[in-house]
């Protein structure tokens, strides 16, 4: 393993808590032999949501549960699109004085990070939304897919307490709506010709070790290209109530600590058991591209593990991806 890709503070990977993908390639799940998903694009963030003695509960370790958070509230202008056609997403973040929020420190090149998550996790999107003077962020953004989506704003403004905020609202998508099962655990993900392998797992509550190889056509990728700072970016999301999770990994790519592959590891910590959906951005070649797959956490020894809502089907792959 390279000890240059690790996170090592644990209070470092809670700064950077579960968050985020972005991606401007298409993504093919590993899941069947479903057409490839749709191309998109997008960007990052990061949240602290640590207790005082550093461990997550099942509750503060996810992030986007709420509207507000901090005395910070997110007010989405548009409640509504409609599967298919492309819309504009637009939305205030708002201080407890009900004022817009144009402050806001710079978080892995970007003032704010969004990203939108269906509620079956089978449509992923991570957006670069534009911040008007007045407050007012939009970005134009096409889902595919009908039903009740998320969306998930993570940034750090520069008043207050300056603490890292993430707030989500549901987002309807109008059109004929046919939910899927959650992709099956899979240790592997391909995209294009590009294949993602995982190693390691988490225990609830405790720091794990994640480490995610890249080749290409069974060669190992040796020479990624930076992308926010970063040769790979991980976002997972809990299926059930779509707690939004972020990590790095350690050492940044500006800063030469880090190697361009194969290899990106990451240390991060699951709040709970069950099941959580990874994206992985990395960049090669000039494009980005996400690789998604669904990772079980059991539970700790002594504690029973729920049972899951439904049966997966593997055959079903989701759509991830990325809009400017």
């Amino acid at each position: 393993m390279r000890t240059g890709l690790r996170v090592t503070a644990f209070a470092a990977v809670l700064a950077a808590t579960f968050g985020v993908a972005y991606g401007a390639g298409a993504v093919v799940d590993p899941l069947g032999a479903a057409p490839a998903a749709e191309s998109a694009h997008g960007r990052d963030g990061s949240h602290d949501t640590s207790r005082g003695d550093g461990r997550p509960s099942a509750s503060e370790g996810v992030g986007a549960l709420g509207v507000s958070d901090g005395g910070y509230a997110l007010d989405l202008d548009t409640p509504r699109l409609t599967a298919g056609e492309r819309g504009e997403l637009r939305f205030t973040v708002r201080d407890r004085q009900g004022r817009p929020v144009t402050d806001y420190h710079v978080e892995h090149k970007k003032e704010l990070h969004l990203v939108l998550v269906s509620r079956d996790l089978a449509t992923y999107r991570h957006l670069h939304p534009e911040r008007a003077a007045d407050g007012t962020w939009s970005a134009d953004v096409r889902l595919p897919r009908a039903g009740d989506h998320r969306l998930i704003a993570d940034f750090r403004p520069k008043a207050g307490d300056a603490a890292p905020r993430t707030l989500g609202a549901d987002l309807a998508v109008a059109g004929d709506y046919r939910p899927r099962p959650l992709a099956e655990p899979s240790a592997t993900a391909t995209v294009d010709d590009y294949t993602v392998t995982l190693e390691g797992g988490l225990t609830p509550g405790r720091p794990g070790e994640l480490r995610l190889t890249v080749s290409r056509d069974g060669a190992p990728v040796t020479d990624l290209e930076p992308y926010l700072g970063a040769y790979g970016h991980l976002v997972a999301v809990r299926a059930g109530d779509l707690g939004y999770l972020h990590v790095h990994p350690g050492g940044g790519a500006d800063s030469g600590e880090a190697r361009p592959g194969p290899d990106v590891a990451f240390t991060a910590i699951a709040p709970s058991a069950g099941a959580y959906r990874l994206f992985l951005d990395f960049r090669h070649g000039g494009e980005v591209r996400t690789a998604s797959l669904t990772l079980d956490v059991p539970a700790a020894a002594g504690s029973a593990k729920p049972d899951p809502a439904e049966q997966p089907d593997p055959t079903e792959q989701p759509d991830a991806g990325h809009d400017h």
